[in-house]
């Protein structure tokens, strides 16, 4: 079966800066994310009015937005037997019938009438995760589950609402996935040298591949 060219956004989803956790391990954070009413404007560095508190591990034009399927998000409702509402996974966008996590990177969406984005890699997920959604192993349940969510770079910016349509422009011919992508950082690291090889992965991710070769004495290519 082909996937899916089309889908739909369940909600646009942002977060002013915040703290979560208690004593030693309250951490500032905008994984906080609420559905937003309206249009929200979208720039090449994400949403008007979106927080990015960790911008050394988020945020950036490489990954402006960060995008969850609801097929995601349904495997974990059932997992956790809780409600996991748009913005529980810290997403900006609940997409509905388009699998996001198997998107290719350098896959090219548009997403209602004007805004289009190129897909640029997994979600990493880190300790604040777990402790927002207060699941003690949730971040080695998130990597190894293959559901990482997609981030997203803005190529033509204008503004996104609920209900608007998701259209697959086009996908690269190297067929690696943002949850390929996921395995490799963090379980098949001898792939590293194939993140080299996708022109439109995150530089972050790139710098991971680059340096993790470097470290083992291999080489690869890409700049």
């Amino acid at each position: 079966m082909s996937p899916r060219r089309t889908g739909r956004v369940q909600a646009v989803c942002r977060a002013p800066a915040g703290r979560i956790g208690s004593g030693t391990r309250v951490v500032e954070t905008a994984i906080d994310k609420r559905a937003a009413d309206g249009p929200v404007p979208v720039t090449s560095l994400g949403l008007e009015g979106d927080v990015q508190a960790d911008t050394e591990h988020h945020g950036g034009p490489d990954q402006a937005l960060y995008a969850y399927g609801q097929e995601d998000a349904d495997h974990w409702i059932a997992a956790f037997e809780r409600p996991l509402p748009p913005g529980s996974f810290g997403e900006n966008l609940r997409l509905e019938a388009i699998d996001v996590s198997q998107a290719q990177v350098g896959e090219r969406w548009r997403i209602g009438s004007t805004v289009e984005v190129t897909v640029t890699a997994p979600r990493i997920p880190c300790r604040v995760f777990a402790v927002f959604l207060d699941i003690p192993d949730l971040v080695s349940r998130f990597l190894s589950a293959g559901r990482p969510g997609a981030y997203l770079r803005v190529d033509v910016p204008g503004s996104i609402q609920a209900d608007d349509r998701v259209t697959v422009l086009s996908r690269p011919s190297h067929s690696l996935s943002v949850a390929e992508v996921s395995t490799i950082h963090t379980a098949e690291r001898d792939r590293a040298a194939e993140l080299l090889e996708l022109d439109a992965v995150a530089g972050r991710v790139r710098a991971w591949a680059q340096e993790h070769l470097a470290a083992t004495g291999r080489s690869g290519q890409g700049g």
